[in-house]
């Protein structure tokens, strides 16, 4: 099924912390533009800007760029992250999922962009968002 993907103008960030870890309160600040914290028994989990990071985060890959699915998607729907991801596997693009209540968040290495972006385009409609 062809969905909407927004391409983000973000450059993004993906932290990986101790379990235990304190949440980042440097993450926390009036103007966030996207992200994202998951705490499991094995690691606490970040995406945010690259431009967030302060020097002391030690563990950290990027830059990633991210492609929202428009939504919101019904919890009902089956297959969605796979319509998305199966071209960019295709195309042996890694990338990272990031979900929410309402949609899906794609990430993929700036670096890959260009080449997530061409295997996308047959099976869905990609608009870039406006910067800012």
């Amino acid at each position: 099924m062809s969905r909407a993907l927004r391409l983000m103008p973000w450059s993004l960030a993906i932290c990986r912390f101790a379990p235990d870890a304190a949440l980042p309160a440097w993450v926390f600040h009036a103007s966030p533009t996207f992200w994202s914290l998951t705490r499991t028994p094995d690691e606490l989990s970040l995406v945010c800007p690259v431009d967030d990071l302060p020097p002391s985060v030690e563990r950290w890959e990027g830059p990633w760029r991210a492609f929202v699915l428009e939504g919101p998607i019904p919890f009902e729907l089956t297959g969605i992250v796979h319509g998305l991801t199966a071209p960019l596997a295709a195309a042996r693009i890694p990338v990272f999922v990031v979900s929410t209540h309402d949609t899906d968040v794609l990430l993929v290495r700036s670096a890959d962009l260009p080449r997530a972006r061409a295997a996308l385009e047959p099976h869905h409609r990609v608009i870039e968002a406006p910067a800012g």
